[in-house]
């Protein structure tokens, strides 16, 4: 039995809807699309970069499972407010196996730039990682056993080591419940991961009751790791919610401190959402309203931290907040 979450949740007063949101939706993608969404922006080589979720079935096909109608377009943007789609897409797998890549993470590690990315497959679905100098050319590092998604890469190595966080999909373990944590391992070559640790479970999120998991890549503040998540409650009385029959979920955004020298550590954690849906476009006519999914994040030199985040699975939208309130908001809890 879920514990209820209260039917109303607000967003912190210290964060900012940009106001040309939706700062890309599928009427500026200059190709056929239907929903774009769950981006990885970052900077790189001067420049702000966004790879986003494009969804380009029609209607009825994005309420198809399995389907391989989704591809990975890319965006460039001199002030990460106002953005131009590149003609061509820049990433796709597809097979006899794999039915489709999406989610896109991005990370800069020395110089270059690595996409973590979720991979639906006939057995499973998994997490990828690949190196890109170009966005046109990738590498395929490493791909995960089955069950395992969200994944996001921390900007340097911790202790020697590259430190990813991630949501894995522990369904047996569990009791067959719909209810996934996040934890947090590491590799010393981003190919072979282990040590895993749980980070924090949904009994730690007072706004959760379904899954908590990996938003953005984490930024480094002199406080400690700055990290959104995304977190999950459902309500069964909850049904026709978009353009599917059903859909009983609300996804919020939230945000923790970890400590610098060992990101197994909650410094703290906010105890009410960051971004809850209440904005037009989170809430109506999207392909699944009441969904806020963090997936980019940047600090930049005058404090200010600008958040990406899809919403209602249709378009990508922008936030902010100035990074010293985020640090605040953590330590004090609520």
């Amino acid at each position: 039995m879920k514990v209820k979450v209260p039917n109303i949740l607000k967003s912190s007063p210290l964060i900012r809807r940009h106001v040309e949101n939706p700062i890309l939706d599928a009427t500026r993608v200059p190709y056929p699309t239907a929903l774009v969404f769950n981006a990885g922006v970052t900077k790189f080589k001067g420049r702000y970069v966004m790879v986003f979720r494009n969804d380009y079935g029609s209607l009825k096909e994005q309420t198809l499972e399995p389907h391989h109608t989704t591809d990975l377009g890319i965006a460039f943007s001199e002030d990460g407010i106002h953005w131009e789609v590149s003609p061509q897409k820049c990433f796709r797998l597809h097979d006899e196996e794999i039915i489709r890549a999406y989610d896109p993470r991005l990370t800069v590690i020395d110089g270059r730039c690595y996409m973590c990315f979720a991979i639906d497959t006939k057995h499973g679905i998994r997490g990828g990682i690949a190196v890109t100098d170009d966005f046109e050319e990738f590498e395929i590092l490493s791909l995960s056993s089955p069950d395992l998604r969200n994944m996001v890469l921390f900007p340097e190595k911790i202790d020697g080591k590259y430190v990813r966080l991630e949501r894995p999909f522990t369904v047996y373990s569990r009791g067959g419940e719909d209810r996934f944590d996040t934890w947090i391992a590491d590799s010393p070559d981003l190919k072979y991961w282990g040590n895993s640790d749980l980070l924090f479970g949904v009994e730690h999120v007072p706004f959760a009751n379904d899954k908590v998991g990996p938003g953005a890549p984490p930024v480094k503040t002199a406080a400690g790791w700055l990290t959104t998540f995304h977190a999950v409650d459902i309500d069964p009385d909850r049904g026709q919610n978009g353009w599917e029959p059903e859909w009983k979920k609300r996804y919020t955004a939230g945000i923790m401190l970890l400590d610098l020298a060992n990101p197994k550590i909650i410094l703290g954690m906010y105890k009410q959402p960051l971004l809850a849906p209440e904005a037009g476009y989170e809430t109506h006519g999207g392909f699944r309203n009441n969904v806020i999914f963090p997936g980019g994040m940047i600090l930049e030199d005058n404090g200010e931290v600008k958040i990406y985040y899809g919403s209602a699975d249709t378009v990508e939208c922008l936030a902010t907040a100035h990074v010293n309130d985020l640090i605040d908001l953590c330590l004090k809890g609520s």
